[in-house]
């Protein structure tokens, strides 16, 4: 063997390994679309096709399409990405969905960014012109969600809905994975916010679903989950806050019980209205346990977060 063939051989050795993910539901109008643009975006990729009992064609057309099926049996999104995040094995994963709404030509720019900045995960914010691209009522629920993101964690993305990610690997295996259904991107973008993640974002083309490709996304009832979510999370990552925000409410509302008895009682030196006054007195009371409550907690989260930390540093970063 040559110098050349040498050099060659150990350049294909060291190259990152690139894992697309696709998780999938009755996406038969649409799957293999999707394989071709990332075959061709990303032509060392290893693709990648959950089916989440699908009760049409996706498995087949995806295998004809040259992917690697394999299936997750309980339904929802987030049991689909907690399985593949523990079974596949790459340097780096592209998470997609598999509808051929999003940009496969803009992963390897992703990717790119993710290897030059050492980043362990970039976010593809959509960005589309085409009222189909997004289902009525979209729009406004990602902004509102993303706004309550931003609200209690501070910092946060443009998109925390988007899809459309990039991963590292030690994003991947140190990510707990705990959601069932669609609010799994909130739950990456808050795990990401919590441990202070080096991540960024990069603006992609959103396209509307093929003819025949329907979303599973229901505008309400996942809504609501999602915002379920993010309020759950604000209780476990910030319970100060959280506690503290109940235990305030508490005390005002005592307070302003509590106003007239005592003007009747600077008044007069008498106590009218015995039961006003015993809720008043329990009212605070439950102010100081719900307060104490959120500092105790607050010491659980943090050990919480250090262990979550230490598994995080405990796999290697991202190296082109």
């Amino acid at each position: 063997m040559n110098m050349a063939e040498k050099l060659t051989t150990a350049s294909a050795m060291t190259r990152p390994t690139v894992a697309v993910l696709l998780p999938c539901y009755n996406e038969a109008a649409a799957i293999a679309q999707t394989i071709a643009s990332f075959r061709r975006a990303l032509p060392d990729a290893a693709i990648y096709v959950y089916d989440n009992n699908s009760k049409d064609d996706t498995v087949r057309i995806a295998r004809e399409a040259g992917a690697i099926v394999r299936s997750e049996r309980t339904q929802g999104k987030g049991n689909v990405v907690r399985r593949m995040f523990a079974d596949v094995e790459a340097d780096v994963y592209v998470l997609a969905d598999g509808d051929a709404t999003y940009d496969a030509d803009a992963a390897p720019k992703m990717i790119e960014r993710l290897f030059d900045e050492q980043l362990d995960m970039v976010v593809g914010t959509r960005e589309s012109d085409e009222q189909e691209a997004y289902r009525r009522g979209h729009r406004f629920g990602n902004r509102m969600l993303t706004g309550c993101v931003t609200w209690i964690f501070g910092r946060t993305f443009s998109d925390i809905l988007s899809g459309y990610r990039v991963f590292s690997n030690r994003f991947v295996k140190s990510f707990p994975a705990l959601t069932e259904g669609f609010e799994i991107e909130t739950e990456i973008s808050v795990h990401a916010l919590e441990l202070k993640m080096p991540v960024a974002e990069v603006a992609t083309a959103y396209a509307a679903r093929p003819e025949g490709s329907e979303s599973k996304l229901s505008t309400y009832r996942d809504g609501f989950r999602i915002l379920r979510l993010i309020l759950n999370l604000y209780r476990l990552e910030k319970p100060v806050a959280f506690f503290g925000l109940i235990s305030g409410a508490l005390t005002v509302l005592a307070i302003g019980l509590s106003v007239d008895l005592l003007l009747t009682y600077l008044a007069t030196h008498l106590v009218p209205r015995i039961p006003t006054a015993i809720l008043c007195t329990g009212l605070v009371l439950l102010a100081i346990v719900s307060l104490s409550c959120g500092l105790i907690l607050d010491t659980v989260t943090r050990g919480r977060r250090e262990v979550k930390r230490l598994a995080y540093l405990a796999l290697r970063p991202p190296r082109a």
